[in-house]
């Protein structure tokens, strides 16, 4: 039994397949079109699961959607009619595109399936799961968990914006939601967009930018835009907002609230937006700590599965875990909208086709290395074609030399196995680092992704060394836990520096691995585990062989506004438009100084702006 899911027409379109329940395959269309965030149906992603599975169009079972478009329609038209005359513009804006395509998706997606399968119009079963199912599915059926509280929190579905559910085995009980327009990830995104960033790709700066501000604003956030209740529930009030009858997120009331308009994208940012960010980060936090304990006591689990967008705050899973509201929690790689692929794909097998579930200790994620794999023979013929000067070395000889090449502070592209599937690069897709040179973090930040020098970076440490390192002692394979350096580690700020504010912290080294230490002293870890990431874990036991340090700085194998790379093609043409120094692609190497000058490239300004 073959089960496509597919996710599309909003952003992160994405298609996974499953096959007798277990997941084979799963990526983003960005990967492969090279357009961040791309909405557009998963063409590519589609053909990619396909391969993977060897099979065709005519071998599925079953096609399933991740949302409803009726109900979401519905949604739109009431907001509309509630709002007129004001929602006239944003209804004016929306309705074409409805009435041409989305209100009759079910035949789109027939045409775009046929045209996969060389036909006029694919005919076999197609079926459809509301959005917020779909979010829970993907959180629950494949966490390591026989029963589990299950929370799902996002901008908007059709109309839930939050659920809480109670799995047990195969099943998935729905037990309360919070509907449109009140949403957490909605107030999130509020204060993305008034803070000069972009909505659906920008909270994550918002997060990486709260450390440097003072929570000033959490008392009028409170007072004004959200009425928090004990068990975690809200409403907000549509004064402060525009996102249901205009065209931007925020009203002029939000505007005279916090003292002026947004800040214009790309700006200097003042201490003014360092100081929304902590304030909206904390409210966020004592939301998702409301949920949490609310979940607790209605469904009496001691586990807790997440999904959705706003599940993606690793600094509130991290506040979560330590608060101990739940003995384990387990959140979904592909948290956002491109995890409902296979959450909708999970969905039908155990709940329309009402098939067992087998929980065997640990997830059926596979560490999220569901995308495309290269072998060392079309490597070495793409990176030729490519005009790529390497050397083939053995195992042994690889890890060494790249092990050099780190801890002479070098930066390295490092594309092994399959890709990643969410937005979170795990060792697959990465770009690594020496965590303990306190320049490393601004070197990459400015020269190699050529992006805003606050943000900070991920450490990946063995799984058996990460309490040694850090506050935390579980598993975290998927990034999305923030803990704080242990005490031991850190390194005490001098009397000079006890008094700085906002960005001027940012150049202060404040443990043993300053690169991977934000300013508060938290790191979003990633535990590496050898039975999912062999390679990995050996470079990072030769590098603690070689340094005493089990840690390396990970990031995203991109530049600002680009997708992660998935070919090695992608991959060299990263290397050679930045000053990534370093190339290891399966067992090529490639040193920048020895490649082609005619090939070097700019990519500071190739891609639009994240």
């Amino acid at each position: 039994m073959r089960i496509l899911g597919i996710s599309a027409f909003y952003h992160d379109s994405a298609a996974a397949l499953i096959e007798d329940g277990r997941i084979v395959a799963a990526a983003q269309e960005e990967r492969f079109t090279r357009q961040k965030h791309d909405p557009a149906f998963p063409t590519q992603a589609i053909n990619y699961c396909l391969a993977e599975a060897g099979c065709r169009m005519a071998d599925i079972d079953h096609v399933v959607f991740y949302d409803k478009p009726f109900l979401k329609f519905e949604r739109l038209l009431e907001t509309y009619l509630a709002t007129s005359p004001r929602g006239f513009r944003s209804f004016k804006t929306a309705m074409p595109v409805w009435i041409k395509e989305k209100l009759f998706q079910k035949g789109v997606l027939r045409k775009q399936l046929g045209k996969i399968a060389g036909t006029r119009s694919w005919d076999g079963s197609l079926l459809f799961t509301e959005h917020h199912l779909a979010h829970a599915a993907s959180a629950f059926f494949p966490s390591p968990f026989t029963s589990a509280a299950v929370l799902t929190m996002d901008g908007v579905g059709e109309w839930c914006t939050t659920s809480l559910g109670h799995g047990r085995g195969n099943d998935i009980e729905i037990l309360k939601e919070i509907h449109f327009p009140h949403s957490l990830g909605l107030l999130y995104s509020a204060f993305t967009y008034y803070t000069g960033f972009k909505v659906n790709s920008g909270e994550y700066k918002l997060m990486g930018l709260a450390p440097y501000g003072r929570p000033l604003f959490v008392q009028t956030i409170l007072d004004h835009l959200i009425d928090l209740k004990e068990d975690g529930s809200f409403r907000l009030d549509q004064r402060y907002f525009d996102y249901c009858t205009g065209l931007t997120m925020t009203s002029d009331a939000f505007h005279r609230l916090f003292g002026g308009g947004p800040r214009k994208p790309e700006s200097p940012l003042t201490q003014r937006e360092m100081d929304l960010a902590a304030s909206i980060q904390v409210v966020t936090e004592e939301v998702v700590m409301r949920l949490a304990r609310y979940a607790r006591r209605e469904t009496g689990e001691r586990n807790l599965c997440l999904a959705g967008g706003v599940a993606l705050n690793c600094v509130a899973n991290g506040k979560l875990l330590k608060e101990g509201v739940f003995d384990e929690i387990w959140i979904q790689p592909a948290a956002g909208d491109a995890g409902g692929a296979l959450g909708a794909a999970l969905a039908v097998w155990h709940g329309y086709l009402d098939s067992a579930r087998t929980v065997n200790g640990g997830d059926s994620m596979s560490g999220a290395y569901l995308g495309p794999k290269f072998g060392q023979d079309e490597i070495e013929q793409r990176l030729a074609a490519a005009g790529a000067i390497y050397n083939v070395l053995d195992d042994g000889a690889l890890i060494t030399s790249t092990v050099d090449s780190l801890a002479e502070e070098k930066a390295v592209g490092w594309m092994q196995g399959r890709m990643e599937f969410g937005p979170r690069a795990l060792g697959g897709r990465s770009i690594l680092g020496d965590p303990r040179s306190p320049t490393m973090q601004k070197t990459l930040n400015l020269k190699v992704k050529y992006r805003e020098s606050f943000r900070p970076f991920a450490p990946s440490v063995r799984r058996e060394d990460v309490a040694d390192w850090f506050d935390i002692d579980t598993d975290s394979p998927y990034m999305l836990l923030v803990g704080d350096v242990l005490d031991r580690r850190r390194l005490r700020p001098n009397r000079d520096d006890e008094g700085l504010f906002g960005i001027d912290r940012l150049n202060v080294p404040r443990s043993e691995i300053p690169a991977v230490t934000h300013v508060d002293y938290s790191a979003r870890v990633q535990t590496v585990h050898r039975d999912t990431n062999p390679r990995y874990w050996e470079l990072l036991s030769a590098f603690k062989e070689r340094t005493g340090c089990p840690v390396l700085v990970n990031t995203s194998f991109n530049v600002r506004g680009e997708p992660i790379v998935c070919t090695p093609e992608d991959a060299f043409r990263c290397f050679m438009g930045t000053e990534i120094e370093r190339l290891v692609v399966g067992n090529c190497m490639l040193r920048k100084e020895d490649q082609p000058a005619a090939l070097r490239q700019d990519y500071k300004d190739r891609f639009e702006l994240d």
